[in-house]
């Protein structure tokens, strides 16, 4: 068991909850993206002090799988919605829309596109207008990612991402998630850059130094850059993916 100090307001909800009797919520499907990038560094943004949750604190590029996810199928290329069903022990509809979410939502949150006109290929800087103006329109939901892609000749390089953890937010939080943690390479010609809305900094960092309380992170943030420094690198971590199972998922508890 491996044990982290709540932050002070967290703590307090927790005793709270249990003081109270509380019911949790059922925890809502989400993705997050770990951007990687050599020589070994992490890509973290800071949340907006007014986001309801984790607000403040350093995270990676992530969110909820939106409805349309799971009842749009956009272009595909990389391992079928099968396979990812298999891997991650969910029914075939529901793995793809969350893949399909960490596609979108690393895009929305870092401007980093994982797709490509075909199964061989990444688009290469999408830093551009009309690029931020199809970006925005997705945030607010006024553009569909499947849609998205087809107007750009584009197919979702579900192969770019790599599984490596599950965790459900603890029962006393008042908004809880059930994530899949992802890692990903940053694509050769692309940059992330500061897209503002949910966060307010962002920062490449060596997982061992973010995770050293510099910046204020919540646990699953924490405890995967300790894993991604204790693998030694990039390759490291990449080599050791596939021996895991990330569909096990941690339930952290106060």
């Amino acid at each position: 068991m491996v044990e982290f100090q709540l932050p002070s307001e967290l703590a307090e909800m927790a005793r709270r909850f249990e003081r109270e009797g509380g019911v949790p919520v059922p925890p809502r499907l989400a993705s997050t993206v770990v951007l990687l990038r050599e020589p070994s560094e992490v890509y973290l943004i800071r949340r907006v002090a007014t986001m309801a949750f984790a607000a403040s604190m350093y995270a990676f590029p992530g969110g909820g799988v939106d409805p349309r996810d799971a009842t749009v199928q956009p272009g595909w290329a990389g391992p079928a919605p099968a396979e990812w069903a298999a891997r991650l022990q969910l029914d075939e509809s529901v793995a793809r829309s969350v893949v399909c979410a960490a596609v979108r939502e690393v895009f929305e949150e870092s401007g980093v596109l994982l797709a490509g006109a075909d199964a061989d290929t990444v688009v290469g800087d999408v830093s551009g207008p009309d690029w931020e103006r199809a970006r925005q329109a997705l945030i607010a939901r006024e553009l569909g990612f499947a849609e998205f892609l087809e107007r750009n000749g584009l197919v979702l390089r579900s192969d770019l991402l790599v599984p490596w953890s599950r965790w459900i937010t603890p029962e006393f939080e008042p908004r809880r998630f059930d994530t899949y943690f992802f890692l990903a390479l940053l694509p050769e010609g692309q940059v992330t850059r500061d897209v503002g809305g949910e966060a307010d900094d962002h920062v490449w960092c060596p997982p061992g130094e973010a995770a050293d309380g510099r910046y204020t992170m919540l646990p699953p943030t924490r405890y995967t850059l300790l894993e991604l420094a204790e693998a030694g690198g990039i390759d490291g971590a990449l080599a050791a993916a596939p021996a895991r199972n990330p569909a096990d998922a941690i339930r952290p508890v106060a």
